[in-house]
């Protein structure tokens, strides 16, 4: 737009998008005024398994913009689950607060519950909390606890800050387990709860202040 010389500054026409506002008075495209971005909004989504968290897929797969419930803004997802993970996905419309709930500095703690099928004793799992390495991959600090068995089956929760692709799977293989389901139950202070699989729910924006607030 810029270089189709479309965007001024009171009335000049901006020659560079290097360029340094302090606000947006006075800027037009097309020579209406611009608005102030508004509010960041932050969404709880429920993804079911199967769904990849892309907009589109070249082999054609469902995506969860496939599935998304009509009438929500453009929204962003905030990380990803792979296409056989479950559970808690956050969407933004605000591109910088993705980027900001995405990054490993800012620790925010991602929890998961793993169904797998194999032997592991809560003895291995606080191994975990010193962080692992796999095939040269350092993976941090998991905090896992064996929270029950049913069969030949173990139920895992695993809490971690960093959030590499894959890993709480990779790391579950690792010791010698096959997963079998996993959904992510928390977000930070943002849980999946009851949430029903394809459902979505707004985080009130009093919330979602507060949270933003701890982060500063």
């Amino acid at each position: 737009m810029i270089a189709d010389r479309r965007v001024a500054i009171d009335g000049t026409v901006i020659e560079t998008p290097a360029t340094l506002l302090k606000s947006l008075k006075g800027v037009t495209v097309d020579g209406k005024p611009v608005r102030d971005a508004e509010p960041a909004r932050l969404f709880r989504y429920h993804k079911p398994t199967g769904l990849l968290t892309t907009e589109r897929d070249p082999k054609g797969r469902p995506t969860i913009y496939d599935r998304l419930p009509q009438g929500l803004p453009r929204v962003v997802p905030v990380g990803r689950l792979d296409l056989n993970t479950e559970g808690l996905l956050l969407l933004t419309t605000d591109g910088g607060l993705k980027r900001q709930l995405e990054l490993p500095s800012t620790g925010i703690p991602r929890t998961y519950r793993a169904r797998a099928y194999g032997q592991i004793s809560q003895a291995q799992l606080e191994d975990l909390i010193e962080g692992i390495e796999i095939d040269g991959v350092r993976y941090g600090s998991i905090d896992a606890d064996l929270e029950r068995r049913t069969g030949a089956n173990v139920w895992i929760v695993l809490t971690l800050a960093e959030g590499k692709n894959r890993e709480v799977r990779r790391v579950l293989e690792h010791l010698g387990l096959r997963v079998s389901r996993l959904i992510r139950i928390g977000y930070g202070p943002f849980l999946l709860a009851d949430l029903a699989p394809g459902a979505v729910e707004e985080v009130p924006g009093p919330v979602l202040g507060r949270f933003l607030k701890g982060l500063k």
